[in-house]
């Protein structure tokens, strides 16, 4: 039971992964997302020059953000699920990325709800409506981004440099 004890108490001890498993398993989560986030950008940017009708402007894109949401959720767990590393800050830039992601989910899915909110009768109001959402979206998106200055971890600079997944 003593035994049982002690290897419960030194498992709790045992920190995280080491900085390159943990650049690793980051990058690996945003590799797809990053490749999703820029497909789902051109099919947006295609959907405002189409010669669609605003019905179908507007079911495309609300597809399009929920997807860009999804995407982002998806990332952001995969984050979380890469766990904290074992380095100087390691939780504070964890919760960084995790943040990061969780405010771009989130301006990607107000972006769909306003989309999804605006009428289709006049063309010209629902595309400025469109280029409104898409103005706020990109402000949101760009205040979202992490601040890398806060990553101050020499380790975990190092492994993001050369651990494969990251190139």
């Amino acid at each position: 039971m003593v035994l049982a004890t002690i290897v419960v108490v030194l498992a709790g001890c045992g920190g995280g992964p080491s900085p390159r498993a943990w650049a690793a398993s980051v990058c690996g989560a945003l590799t797809p997302w990053r490749s999703e986030i820029s497909k789902l950008t051109s099919s947006t940017d295609e959907q405002m020059t189409a010669q669609t009708t605003p019905a179908q402007a507007k079911e495309n894109l609300v597809r399009l953000f929920g997807g860009a949401e999804q995407a982002s959720e998806a990332a952001r767990r995969k984050v979380e699920q890469a766990g904290i590393p074992e380095t100087d800050n390691g939780e504070a830039i964890s919760a960084g990325f995790r943040s990061s992601l969780g405010k771009m989910r989130d301006a990607y899915g107000r972006a769909r709800d306003t989309i999804d909110g605006l009428g289709t009768g006049e063309p010209t109001v629902f595309y400025d409506g469109v280029r409104a959402a898409v103005d706020t979206l990109n402000k949101e998106y760009d205040a979202s981004a992490l601040d890398t200055s806060k990553l101050n971890s020499e380790e975990l600079k190092q492994a993001f440099d050369e651990v494969p997944e990251c190139r």
